[in-house]
């Protein structure tokens, strides 16, 4: 299980005194406990890896944005700081499919649906996060979709 991982590796940052990345993995169990607390209402509660993999896709995310952020604001030392994090937090993600790979699943999941326009773009996109949303990063893959959709 990915949690398992990344406990493992904060006793190892802890071991080795790599302070910047306790900080990182530290981080990244303390959205995860967040996410648990906020689940533990909810009617359904996702696969434990799918759970952790959302949680770090979303720190991933706003890590880039963050980045672009400060090089565009000329703020280098903050940049180079979120992008320490931002390798760290990659590291737990699993393998994620490349664009060739996306563009075949999303053909092959038009097909099985049938979809045909973009009134279908929401079966799709949701039949595509239900068999490949750990592998994937949906914000291009909605993109992708949509495209594929319109062409």
């Amino acid at each position: 299980m990915i949690r398992d991982t990344i406990k493992a590796a904060q006793v190892a940052a802890m071991k080795s005194g790599d302070k910047p990345r306790l900080a990182a993995v530290r981080l990244i169990l303390a959205k995860l406990k967040d996410k648990d607390i906020e689940l533990r209402t909810a009617s359904a509660v996702p696969e434990d890896d799918v759970l952790v993999t959302d949680v770090l896709q979303k720190m991933a995310k706003q890590r880039r944005e963050s980045i672009t952020l400060y090089e565009q604001g000329g703020r280098q030392e903050l940049a180079d700081v979120e992008k320490a994090e931002l390798a760290v937090i990659e590291e737990f993600l699993p393998q994620q499919m490349s664009e060739d790979d996306t563009k075949a699943a999303i053909a092959a999941i038009i097909a099985e649906t049938g979809a045909a326009g973009m009134k279908d773009m929401g079966k799709v996109v949701a039949a595509l996060k239900a068999k490949h949303g750990t592998q994937l990063d949906m914000g291009k893959a909605s993109g992708l979709v949509k495209a594929a959709l319109a062409g």
